[in-house]
């Protein structure tokens, strides 16, 4: 008898062991699988942006939006619009271009690297003359653009600003002169520094790039009849994207009341 109540309790010690080690095994599949789907809830954009447009959209738009969707990892490739354009047509991975200029867009939505039922004409800026604010020089309008022996200048091959500078200065009868003291740069950031240090005497930037840097002043801003047309930054969806829904949510928070002072505040016009 003995030993038969001793092997029940055997068995039953032995059923106890299996029904936890069931347990432990369910509840860790559990865990696997939560982690699986945290891992597909996590996203990541590329945005292509205007070097122009690198301040307010790393030190405002991007925190911004990330603190809604902390799930979101958002990265910004800032460079000239002709060279974003290139790299789009080479494969870069990017999910939103926000160009300074329709010309590079209307390139890529022909291609069908931009979806064309996507792109927004959101922002304007203008174009102004700028000198170093240690400058002495008493310098008011373009024509004393013929004063200065180096001229900062976007390249007018990829740099919107540049290609800006030279239809607008055409215009105004001054271009030949400041191409033959012309130092070209790869993009507005790269021409604005160079008047902020000095190693040029006057530049064209975009209004907003001036207002950001207190090492450079304004002097004149560049007539609007001069270019026939308003500076437009348009944004679109890049025909690729592996994270479309995202994007396209990223581009509707672009065009909300709140990213609308942060541009405000950096000098852009929204375009109505």
């Amino acid at each position: 008898m003995k030993h038969n109540h001793s092997v029940k309790i055997l068995s039953l010690v032995l059923l106890i062991c299996l029904f936890l080690t069931a347990c432990a095994s369910k509840n860790k599949n559990t865990t696997i699988s939560s982690s699986s789907n945290s891992q597909m809830e996590e996203h990541h954009l590329l945005i292509a942006a205007a070097a122009s447009l690198e301040s307010v959209m790393e030190e405002e738009i991007i925190p911004a939006f990330v603190k809604k969707h902390p799930e979101t990892r958002i990265e910004g490739n800032y460079d000239s619009s002709g060279k974003l354009q290139t790299q789009i047509e080479k494969g870069l991975e990017a999910d939103v271009f926000f160009s300074a200029s329709t010309k590079q867009m209307e390139t890529l939505v022909s291609q069908n690297l931009v979806v064309k039922k996507s792109v927004v004409p959101l922002l304007q800026n203008q174009l102004v003359m700028i000198i170093p604010s240690s400058s002495k020089v008493d310098w008011k309008k373009f024509s004393d653009l013929k004063k200065a022996e180096m001229i900062a200048v976007g390249d007018p091959t990829s740099v919107p600003a540049g290609q800006y500078a030279k239809k607008g200065l055409d215009s105004l009868g001054y271009w030949t002169y400041v191409k033959e003291h012309a130092s070209f740069g790869t993009n507005v950031t790269e021409v604005l520094n160079w008047v902020a240090e000095g190693s040029a005497q006057a530049g064209l930037v975009y209004a907003t790039d001036a207002a950001s840097n207190d090492k450079v002043k304004v002097v004149a801003v560049l007539p609007k009849d001069t270019l026939n047309e308003p500076i437009i930054y348009p944004v679109g969806l890049i025909g690729k994207s592996k994270e479309k829904a995202m994007a396209k949510e990223f581009m509707a928070f672009l065009e909300s009341k709140e990213v609308a002072k942060y541009f405000e505040n950096t000098g852009f016009i929204l375009n109505k």
